[in-house]
Formats: C-alpha cells, sequence, structure tokens
C-alpha cells in the first residue's frame, strides 16, 4: 500500500523481487494487493477494515505513517509491515525498537535527524542564504509538524529564516511555488513526503524555473 502509484515503479519491482527471493510470486502462489492513496487520507479507516474483513495475510505500509497508524487501530491480528520516517516507539506502533510485540513491525530512517542534517547541507552549499521556504503537506501531519519542529531548531542555530508553505495536491503546489515568485526565498526544502516524492518531477520543475 503506497501513497502514490507515480514513480512507485522501482519500489514494486524491490518488493516482487524480495518476496520472490522468500519463495513468493504473485499470480502463483500469492496475490498482492495495490492500493494507491494517492496522498488521500480520509478513506483509510474504511480501507483498513475491508482488508480486515476480507482476512488478507499481510498488510503493508511503505512510506506511509498515517496508513500503519490506520491498519494497527483496525486490527490486532492482521501481521502489519511499516516503513516510516518517524519514531515508532513514540507513534505506538511498537513497545520498543528491540522487541516490536504484537501484530507490527518495520523499520525507520530516522527523519527528524536527516531533515535537519539537510538544511544543515543546504547551509553549506548555500553560505549566503537567509530566507528557506519550508514545503509541507498538512494532510500527512506526522511528517509536517516533525519537518516544522525540526527544521525550526535548526534554522535558529544556522541564521535561517523560515518560511512555511502548504500543499496538499498538485495543483496547490503550483499554487506555492507561484506564491513564492514573488516572495524568492533563498531555497525550498521539501518535507519527506510520500505525496511529494511522486511529484518530484513537478516540483524539481517548479524550483528550476524561479532561478
Amino acid at each position: 500500500m503506497g501513497l502514490a502509484e507515480n514513480g512507485a515503479e522501482g519500489y514494486a519491482a524491490a518488493f516482487h523481487k524480495g518476496l520472490g527471493e522468500a519463495g513468493f510470486v504473485d499470480h502463483q502462489n500469492t496475490t498482492i494487493e495495490y492500493h494507491w492513496l494517492n496522498g488521500q487520507y480520509d478513506g483509510l479507516p474504511a480501507l483498513m477494515a475491508d482488508l480486515v474483513r476480507r482476512r488478507v495475510a499481510v498488510i503493508a505500509t511503505p512510506a506511509a505513517t498515517r496508513a500503519a497508524l490506520a491498519a494497527k487501530d483496525a486490527t490486532a491480528t492482521v501481521p502489519i509491515v511499516f516503513a516510516i520516517g518517524f519514531d515508532p516507539v513514540k507513534l505506538g506502533l511498537v513497545t520498543s525498537l528491540a522487541r516490536p510485540g504484537g501484530n507490527v513491525t518495520g523499520f525507520n530512517w530516522l527523519t527528524t535527524e536527516v531533515t535537519t542534517k539537510r538544511l544543515a547541507l543546504l547551509r553549506g552549499l548555500m553560505p549566503k542564504a537567509v530566507r528557506v521556504a519550508v514545503l509541507v503537506n498538512p494532510a500527512n501531519p506526522t511528517s509536517a509538524e516533525t519537518t516544522v519542529h525540526g527544521v525550526t531548531e535548526a534554522a535558529h542555530a544556522l541564521g535561517l529564516q523560515v518560511q512555511l508553505i502548504k500543499a496538499t495536491t498538485a495543483n496547490e503546489i503550483n499554487a506555492a511555488f507561484a506564491a513564492l515568485a514573488g516572495e524568492r526565498p533563498d531555497a525550498v526544502l521539501v518535507a519527506p513526503d510520500a505525496f511529494f516524492y511522486s511529484r518530484r518531477v513537478q516540483i524539481a520543475n517548479l524550483g528550476d524555473a524561479q532561478k
């Protein structure tokens, strides 16, 4: 289960490869069912309830924190495998990193620490930068809140000013960059979000157009 179909082909191929190495082949001895959310989270409770009702063998939620939380709320028995950027213990997904417990397991890639390092790297690449716009997705509050918190603290230490911009759809991304055209920030930092990843070409082209 992913947040966006666009750009997910590589992940799907790797997923199929890993399953194949474990002896599971789609349409032969197993069936893989994809649900592309495209950043739309409102339907998660109903979707998870349907999956549980149909007794799927496992629910995988790559790069989808809210999907992982919705899955955990929906079932205490169906195995859930997550891949998120935030502390799964603080989110309540697992009891501890060493002993997850329950029916939920997975991994995280320390988004908070990486976001702070990304801002420091930006500062190193652009030592004269003063104003940095931060693009967040309000529909993904975990990512948005964590990014804003981490960037705000890091920006203060680095002497940078942060301008928050929000977008939840492709049209809103266009509108956000149109608004930035008149304000001319020195750089744009994009929050870690699967929907933004799916729109990476759009975001890169919009940023390039403002040079």
